[in-house]
């Protein structure tokens, strides 16, 4: 009867032959970021709906043609919610009507923040206008979350040169390299969001036109981890 070899072991597990070291690289930056976000929350009130969404329309072109002054420096503008709901008066049987509210909120993304202060402060100086933000960040395709992985990557393999070397040894090949943080396929980054507060206005005129808000750009922290599996050449322990 002709016995069947036992099977090869695997070559993530290590053999005498090929002994393997796992070992785990990580990276911490801290940069500038790239972008910043804010809110624009623009509201209208009156006893009659038409006019309730006239005067959120005009407050609405009104706000759009400020940002667009900015030009470049805007990387992306968005129309959010817009909302148009009844406020019921609150006594008797009856269901009437007191004042209809309008809502609506758009998210403007800038690159250039010397010009952020002064956008902060002109749209929060216009009437029943709510000014949320900044939020900084770094785009999804900055470099720096490249130089995370890359930096990862390099104390993974100095780490597994070290254990080696105790050994008085040398690594042989890599076997495995994995992003631990990864999710799908996508690379694990955490990016800190910093805020200076939120702006309210409740009216448009004023005397001289209102000084720049004061915005210091909050830095990012950007992580990356790998988790990394080598073979080295067989130590001799003797």
């Amino acid at each position: 009867m002709t016995e069947t070899p036992a099977p090869a072991p695997h070559p993530s597990h290590g053999t005498p032959t090929a002994p393997r070291v796992t070992v785990r690289g990580e990276a911490h930056l801290e940069v500038d970021p790239e972008i910043a976000r804010i809110t624009i929350t623009l509201t209208a009130r009156n006893t009659d709906r038409r006019t309730t969404l006239d005067d959120l329309t005009r407050r609405n072109t009104t706000t759009l043609d400020l940002i667009k002054t900015h030009g470049d420096a805007i990387e992306k503008l968005e129309t959010g919610t817009l909302a148009i709901r009844p406020e019921l008066t609150r006594h008797g049987r009856a269901e009437r009507i007191r004042a209809y509210h309008g809502t609506i909120q758009l998210t403007a993304t800038l690159n250039d923040f010397t010009t952020l202060g002064e956008l902060v402060t002109r749209l929060a100086d216009n009437d029943l206008t709510r000014v949320d933000g900044p939020w900084w960040a770094l785009r999804p395709t900055s470099p720096h979350h490249a130089a995370a992985r890359r930096q990862a990557v390099q104390e993974a393999l100095q780490r597994a040169r070290e254990y080696a070397q105790a050994l008085d040894t040398r690594i042989d090949a890599l076997l495995e390299l994995s992003d631990t943080g990864s999710v799908d396929g996508n690379t694990f980054t955490t990016t800190t969001y910093g805020g200076a507060g939120i702006l309210r206005s409740a009216r448009a005129e004023t005397a001289a036109e209102a000084a720049p808000v004061d915005l210091e750009p909050v830095r990012q922290n950007v992580d990356a981890q790998v988790e990394a599996a080598f073979t080295l050449i067989p130590p001799n322990l003797g």
